[in-house]
């Protein structure tokens, strides 16, 4: 009796490390995401209501009205996954001409702009398209 528990448990602690062993393994294998030239984002004024759309280069910037953005980086899940992009930016607000201030740094997400937001009283500001060169 007390040899056929051993065994019962034996085989039942190699299903446990068998178990947690693909477990840990089915999280290696997603996809790197892949790095993106030109970031595509919207800006809407709350005054006047007007959404614009800009498509700037990584590491360029771009001015608009009183902002400046400055991209550094983005990129974007393969297309087996998910669709998110990602862009890394800092954003400056030029009170007049000698003072500019940082008002954001960071990563922005496509998905969730909610969660990732631009705190402005007159622009709001979020991620649409990270792309990719597909000139091979």
């Amino acid at each position: 009796m007390k040899t056929q528990l051993k065994v019962t448990m034996s085989l039942g602690v190699h299903r446990f490390l068998l178990l947690l062993l693909l477990f840990f393994f089915s999280f290696s294998i997603k996809s790197e995401p892949i790095a993106g030239q030109t970031v595509v984002f919207q800006i809407l004024d709350k005054i006047t209501t007007k959404v614009k759309t800009f498509e700037v280069a990584v590491n360029d910037n771009v001015h608009f009205e009183s902002l400046i953005i400055e991209i550094y980086a983005c990129s974007t899940n393969p297309p087996e996954e998910i669709p998110e992009d990602f862009v890394l930016l800092k954003i400056f607000d030029n009170i007049n001409l000698e003072n500019s201030k940082l008002i954001y740094q960071g990563w922005m997400i496509s998905s969730s702009p909610a969660a990732t937001p631009l705190e402005h009283p007159i622009y709001d500001l979020w991620l649409k398209d990270c792309k990719i060169d597909t000139d091979f």
